[in-house]
């Protein structure tokens, strides 16, 4: 991250990128922002995961067993988690890794995270709980964790993209404060929601531009953050929410576990995420681990995921865990 000199020049489009769809979509570029609304995007994401799995050969592995399960909300509903956990538990057990898939909020499910799931189990021996969370506009795990077969006291990472990063940011600040016991022992922070625009603090004005220069970006544009947005929480005076904009928390960052962060340069999110990995390695002492995708837009790795660079963010997420599992 320290290398890292100018920002700006993160969202100079990857050639890899603009290849890719050159040849798989014939020039145009891919962007959620002009779907008409929800229900159709729900429709393209949930064949856009499905294709990504066959395409990544992200059938079952042998020796994980997968399970569905039911979990209670404290409103009295309920949620489905899918874990995934080694046939054969590890010498000294398993650590525990919870992901909460990306969507806006408002689309997405149990596919969305599958593939790294899977990969998590096979390399690292770790039990995963995959959790499909409710959605907006509908809708305005450690108890539990050794009938798993997991022992959070070996290791607990929790992580999630973009709006499941949103989430896993939410959780671990709530976690530190109220003493969560056995405590989170880190954070995989992928392409995260951190602020809604409209509430961006002072401090970090002189570095936040990626909001305008990637306005019009592939996949994640403005008008496309908007739609999510404004079916998650369309009251705008209510965006300062910490609930919504973590980096509002009142007890700020102190104390949180290391953290891993993935960045795409042509992200309108980038620097969000760039500036509070700074802020937690500079001015809290927070280990950190910053992995940066230059030129790549918000998720490239989903639509197109048999480029090279989507192969590595793959990878960089399951080392990522594996990274934070070690800081223990």
């Amino acid at each position: 991250m320290a290398d890292i000199k100018d920002w700006n020049a993160l969202a100079k489009p990857d050639p890899e990128w603009d290849q890719a769809v050159n040849d798989l979509m014939g020039g145009n570029q891919p962007d959620l922002g002009l779907f008409p609304g929800i229900p159709e995007l729900r429709a393209w994401i949930t064949s856009t995961k499905l294709a990504t799995a066959a395409q990544m050969g992200a059938g079952k592995i042998e020796g994980v067993v997968e399970e569905e399960h039911q979990v209670k909300m404290r409103d009295g509903e309920s949620i489905t988690v899918r874990t995934y956990r080694p046939e054969k538990k590890p010498e000294g057990g398993s650590a525990m890794f919870v992901v909460y898939h990306g969507g806006g909020w408002c689309i997405g499910g149990l596919e969305n995270e599958e593939l790294l799931a899977r990969k998590v189990v096979e390399k690292l021996g770790a039990v995963v709980v995959n959790v499909d969370y409710r959605l907006a506009p509908e809708w305005k795990a450690t108890s539990n964790a050794s009938s798993l077969g997991a022992d959070p006291s070996k290791g607990f990472v929790i992580g999630g993209t973009s709006a499941g990063g949103n989430i896993t940011a939410v959780i671990s600040l709530m976690a530190r404060d109220e003493k969560l016991s056995p405590p989170i022992t880190g954070t995989l922070l992928m392409i995260p929601f951190y602020v809604s625009h409209q509430y961006i603090p002072e401090s970090w004005k002189p570095d936040y531009n990626s909001w305008e220069q990637n306005r019009n970006a592939p996949i994640l544009s403005q008008k496309a953050c908007n739609l999510f947005i404004d079916n998650y929480l369309p009251d705008v005076s209510k965006r300062n929410d910490p609930l919504m904009s973590p980096a509002l928390w009142p007890t700020g960052l102190k104390g949180l576990p290391p953290a891993v962060f993935q960045v795409c340069g042509q992200d309108p999110l980038r620097d969000e995420a760039l500036i509070v990995e700074r802020e937690m390695r500079e001015q809290h002492g927070i280990k950190t681990k910053m992995l940066v995708y230059p030129g790549q837009p918000h998720g490239f790795w989903s639509v197109l995921p048999t480029m090279d660079a989507s192969k590595k963010f793959v990878e960089d997420s399951v080392g990522g865990v594996q990274w934070l599992l070690e800081q223990k």
